[in-house]
């Protein structure tokens, strides 16, 4: 057997001590295999994932555009056309100020929710496939993505068995709040950043620690003196870290500014708490975590600077929220109810919450005591602490101002009352802070299954069961979908061009609003390539300029809605014709269209006649040119 093992070659030793020659292609294939090896556990669960989230949205296949989610299509259209809007950047034909709506003023893409990281990023797909294609896909691979970023932060960070990584990072990633923000919501359902943020703000800490105590499993107790296992801070590893944050946090900015407001307001609940069960970690490694934390935070406003000023302070930005906290705030009930969404929920729940978009809390009453157990059983941990801190104190913020119980509004205060008004606060839903609480709650259960996995007796079989059971209730069921309106043939087959050149404006009959936004949905299909006016977008249109959906309607556009809305043909006299030769040079305007099958189509386009004349028929839509 001896004789048959492998020797260096005597002819070539050089090769054999030089760690830069190049590896026998054998050699190379091996490696990758055995890397296959060792990861194929994570692809197994990573493909996984991918399944589950095209379950859930495959009612949007096989055909993006003639489907629509039927619990939120409003929004659907609205952030299709924030793609299409974000994919110009590809052509060279993009600003934090678009004129693609609401012309001429504009629209200002900061102060809304526009995903413009995500819309740059899948721009080639939008522009080839259509923007209909790009949301379909991301409502998919924002839940798959966030879930396999936990799932990585599990098994790396805290060193969990992948069994109890999985089944965390699947309720971080298919959690109820998930599932329901998926209807339409791709600033909220984008978090597979946050457990990059986490990382590196555990690798600061770690680095930043002079004696190296905080272990590569971060949920162990602290050691005891003379175990340290380093021998001052790791200067390079802090500021790679910080200038990781800094980048981490700034794409975050143009993915989903409330995910980051959220993950911050945890993360300081959190280290507060984890220093206060942890002393000795906070009087040594504090002096350099903050200084990082300060490099990060100036390097992130280098980048960040401008576009945050652009959006409170720039032209149509707006400085506070226009949502009202009071409407906007989780039912106390509805913690322990399981969301209409699930395989088992009801829909007598949905009474517990504002609309299918914000079923935030609903994670049913088994995996609200299963968790509790399990802090319980996990000790005083600092970072079960942390955990449990961080839950209590997110979960009570989204009970809002005021206690609602059974959707009866009590008198008793809720913690969000120390917050309301202050900046930035008051532009967050407090429903939207029960978020938080999910990937929280995971890591609770992702620390008691590994331990329970670790150790012997009736826990390793106990724990890990009754963690399953609680997730039961709350597994997700696909979205609900329907079928649109197909385009008209005028816009899909590029007629628009005949009436109004590349950037111009069209006015689409009636004009889209907040509550029907569906003519968006012709520049969707142009790739923003023509603006219209008035829309579905936020800006300072309310009293005093503050924050509104919306702007105020043209005489013209207010005549078109009612008419579309209730029929008749009004009488239009010279007044009315002057009034709409003026509101057309306000907006710019370069023809209008009515498109055949619209409903009133005969007494819209019998007004548009008396207001500009006859009309030309182009493919399936009239026109008139102004």
């Amino acid at each position: 057997m001896s004789s048959a093992a492998p020797t260096a070659p005597d002819a070539a030793p050089d090769q054999a001590l030089r760690s830069d020659a190049p590896a026998p292609a054998g050699s190379r294939w091996a490696r990758l295999g055995d890397a296959a090896a060792r990861h194929r556990a994570d692809l197994l669960v990573g493909l996984l994932f991918a399944a589950l989230a095209g379950w859930l949205t495959h009612g949007l296949w096989p055909d993006p555009a003639g489907r629509v989610l039927a619990l939120n299509p409003e929004d659907q259209a609205l952030y299709e056309w924030f793609l299409a809007v974000d994919s110009r950047a590809l052509l060279g034909d993009f600003g934090l100020l678009t004129d693609r709506l609401n012309a001429p003023d504009g629209v200002n893409l900061m102060a809304n929710t526009t995903v413009i990281a995500l819309g740059v990023l899948f721009a080639p797909v939008t522009l080839l496939l259509g923007a209909p294609v790009t949301f379909a896909l991301l409502a998919a691979l924002n839940l798959a993505g966030t879930a396999l970023a936990w799932y990585l932060l599990f098994t790396r960070v805290l060193r969990a068995r992948r069994a109890a990584a999985a089944l965390g990072a699947g309720l971080c990633g298919f959690g109820p709040g998930m599932i329901s923000q998926t209807n339409s919501h791709l600033h909220m359902t984008a978090q597979w950043l946050v457990p990059v943020i986490i990382w590196l703000v555990v690798r600061l800490l770690r680095a930043a620690d002079p004696l190296g105590r905080v272990g590569h499993r971060v949920g162990r107790p602290p050691g005891r003196a003379g175990d340290a296992g380093g021998t001052g801070p790791d200067r390079r590893r802090m500021l790679t870290s910080a200038v990781g944050l800094a980048a981490a946090v700034s794409v975050q900015v143009f993915v989903g500014e409330e995910v980051l407001f959220l993950c911050a307001v945890t993360l300081l609940v959190m280290a507060v708490a984890y220093a206060l069960a942890d002393r000795a970690l906070l009087r040594r490694a504090l002096p350099g975590f903050a200084g990082g934390m300060l490099v990060a935070a100036g390097l992130a406003l280098l980048v960040l600077g401008y576009p945050l000023w652009f959006q409170f302070a720039g032209p149509l930005g707006v400085a506070d929220g226009m949502f009202s906290p009071h409407y906007f705030s989780a039912d106390l009930s509805s913690w322990w109810t399981v969301s209409p969404l699930s395989v088992v929920g009801s829909d007598e729940a949905a009474r517990l919450t504002t609309g299918p978009a914000e079923y935030n809390t609903f994670l049913g009453w088994p995996l609200l005591v299963v968790t509790v157990g399990c802090a319980v059983w996990l000790g005083r941990r600092p970072l079960v602490i942390a955990c449990a801190a961080g839950a209590l104190a997110m979960g009570a913020l989204s009970l809002g101002p005021d206690v609602v119980l059974g959707g009866d509004r009590t008198t008793v205060p809720g913690p969000y009352a120390l917050l309301g008004g202050l900046p930035v606060v008051d532009g967050a839903l407090p429903m939207r802070f029960a978020l938080a609480v999910l990937p929280v709650t995971a890591t609770l259960l992702v620390l008691a299954v590994d331990r329970a996995l670790r150790g012997t007796g009736a826990a390793r079989r106990l724990v890990p069961a009754a963690v399953g059971v609680a997730l039961l209730p709350v597994l997700p069921a696909p979205l609900p979908t329907a079928e649109r309106p197909a385009l008209p043939e005028f816009v899909t087959g590029g007629h628009w061009r005949e009436c109004v050149r590349p950037g111009g404006v069209l006015v689409p009959v009636p004009l889209p609003t907040p509550k029907d936004p569906w003519p968006m949905r012709w520049a969707t299909a142009a790739d923003a390539a023509f603006g219209m006016p008035e829309g579905f977008f936020i800006g300072p249109y309310g009293r005093g300029d503050t924050a509104a959906m919306g702007t105020w309607k043209r005489p013209t556009s207010a005549l078109l809605t009612d008419v579309a809305q209730r029929g008749g043909q009004p009488v239009v006299g010279d007044a009315e014709r002057q009034q709409a030769a003026r509101d057309a040079d306000r907006w710019g305007a370069s023809c209008f269209a009515l498109a055949e099958g619209t409903p009133r189509a005969d007494d819209l386009r019998a007004v548009l006649d008396q207001l500009y004349g006859p009309s030309t028929r182009i493919a399936d839509a009239w026109v008139w040119r102004v």
